[in-house]
């Protein structure tokens, strides 16, 4: 019988049961090195066979706060290293101006630069040009550069999607069950930068185009599930969102304006504008089960 229910998993009596037990029989063991057995002892790992350990840290945590369990004392405080994160360090870019017919400079080379010598150059441009600057993504996440004969041209970085969007979810019309079982299997486009010595037609329609090509492939390589929704937002007071439709992206709604930790029902932000694409034509079926 359920006693407690955590990210849509139910925690039953026999489970806490084994936690106490487990706890017990290793009194030497941290919160992490309790959290990272437990997850070995149920198998709950990502798919890429990563083990699941911050979302079991936060199990235990709501158990010990409901007094189901008594975890040992904390032994250190760990730093936020997300929190003191310095702002990406100022990269020289190649600046040498393009312009032209965009059959002139294609094919493009995309690099998936996370966890690359790369990887600092794309951080500082996002950081120098974009108009939101840098942000460090959080969960999976993917981070493109988009060259032409070696010099970058755009950026663009991929990740992990939400978990409650009321205009999406009314959209893929899934239940909560199925969001919270399939919500891995979504997207979420962050950022979008071409460089500003660049001017080429039609060129961010087609970096699109190729990137609801390659994000899966990559996605399915590195985290080991495939993804069948891409999904973005416009903040319409800057721009239009022409080249996310022209490469086939379908406008769905608007945000209400809160984020997700608002305190009252008042718009708190500007109301952007969502988008989403469809990467498989039976996507609603797949991403319901």
């Amino acid at each position: 019988m359920a006693t407690h229910r955590y990210r849509s998993r139910d925690i039953t009596s026999e489970e806490i049961l084994f936690i106490r037990k487990l706890i017990r029989d290793h009194p030497e063991l941290s919160r992490w090195k309790l959290s990272r057995q437990l997850c070995e002892a149920w198998q709950w790992k990502q798919a890429n066979g990563a083990l699941r350990d911050m979302l079991c840290r936060g199990l235990l945590l709501m158990l010990d706060r409901a007094g189901e369990i008594q975890l040992p004392p904390v032994r250190r405080n760990v730093r936020n290293r997300l929190a003191e994160r310095e702002r990406p360090e100022p990269v020289i870019p190649d600046k040498r101006p393009m312009r032209g017919p965009l059959q002139g400079i294609t094919p493009l080379e995309f690099v998936q630069v996370r966890r690359t010598p790369e990887e600092p150059l794309f951080n500082s441009l996002m950081e120098q040009y974009h108009y939101l600057g840098y942000e460090q993504p959080v969960g999976e996440h993917l981070k493109y550069l988009v060259k032409v004969d070696g010099q970058a041209i755009a950026c663009l970085a991929w990740q992990s999607a939400a978990r409650h969007l009321k205009v999406r979810d009314r959209y893929i019309e899934w239940s909560d069950e199925a969001r919270e079982r399939n919500v891995h299997l979504l997207a979420y486009n962050t950022r979008f930068l071409i460089l500003p010595w660049v001017r080429v037609d039609h060129l961010a329609s087609h970096i699109l185009g190729c990137m609801a090509k390659r994000v899966p492939q990559d996605w399915q390589r590195l985290y080991a599930h495939p993804i069948y929704w891409l999904e973005t937002f416009v903040d319409t007071s800057h721009f239009h969102g022409t080249c996310y439709r022209a490469a086939n992206w379908q406008v769905i709604g608007e945000t209400a304006g809160r984020g997700h930790r608002a305190p009252t029902f008042e718009q708190t932000r500007s109301a952007k504008q969502m988008l989403g694409l469809p990467l498989h034509r039976k996507f609603r079926e797949l991403l319901q089960r």
